[in-house]
């Protein structure tokens, strides 16, 4: 089963392309459908012990919606925290920023191409369903960037499945539009079994890694540098 990656539609379309527009919303359903923010959640809440949670940052982080829902998830036990938004468009919109401040965190959006993000601590990184959309070697240099930031990055990704169509269609059942539907198919031909993303993390001398796959979709990654 080798990792195939390829262009998604919904990363060619023009934010404001109906067709786009409806994918985003699909988007959030299928991330409710998945769990993939209550995964989130509950490796930031097994992996946090000894670091205070002062900033966050989601890279590709889209509409904000995903780390929205986190912050619901763990803003009881966690507040005054600073959520940094990256992405290279700004689609969050006002209403979405300002559902941060209710949970006690500050919500900001940073436009910009992750391999310029500004070279800034970073303290705790997630990202979700994102790595997969890199080959290998680009993949590679992301994580060794990531790696000079943070001091425990978290990802969630596709499981990858021998036959991706079936994934797709299902989709179809939930009403999701032709845009997610072929997204989804090409997602889980790029996402990840095993160590592989463990197997790019560089300096592993100097970090914990874990790597497992969480729920029946999703696969989880978890790097912790060493105290």
């Amino acid at each position: 089963m080798k990792r195939i990656v390829e262009s998604e539609l919904l990363d060619t379309l023009p934010p404001d392309d109906p067709r786009a527009v409806r994918s985003r919303r699909d988007l959030r359903r299928v991330n409710a459908w998945m769990r993939n923010h209550v995964i989130m959640a509950g490796a930031l809440k097994n992996n946090l012990s000894g670091l205070a949670l002062e900033q966050i940052t989601e890279l590709g982080a889209g509409d904000g919606d995903f780390l929205l829902r986190v912050a619901k998830q763990i803003s009881p036990h966690r507040t005054n925290v600073n959520a940094i938004l990256l992405d290279r468009q700004n689609i969050v919109t006002p209403q979405t920023l300002a559902a941060f401040a209710p949970l006690g965190w500050r919500a900001e959006t940073v436009v910009a191409d992750v391999f310029d993000w500004p070279q800034v601590p970073a303290q705790i990184v997630i990202a979700n369903l994102f790595l997969h959309h890199f080959e290998d070697a680009r993949l590679a240099e992301l994580l060794r960037v990531i790696s000079k930031r943070a001091e425990l990055f978290i990802a969630i990704e596709p499981h990858r499945f021998r036959h991706a169509f079936p994934c797709g269609q299902l989709l179809w059942f939930i009403g999701c539009n032709a845009v997610t539907r072929h997204d989804a198919e090409a997602s889980v031909r790029a996402g990840f079994l095993g160590g592989e993303l463990s197997a790019f993390w560089p300096n592993q001398d100097k970090w914990q890694l874990t790597e497992s796959r969480a729920g029946f979709f999703s696969h989880l990654f978890v790097a912790r540098r060493n105290s």
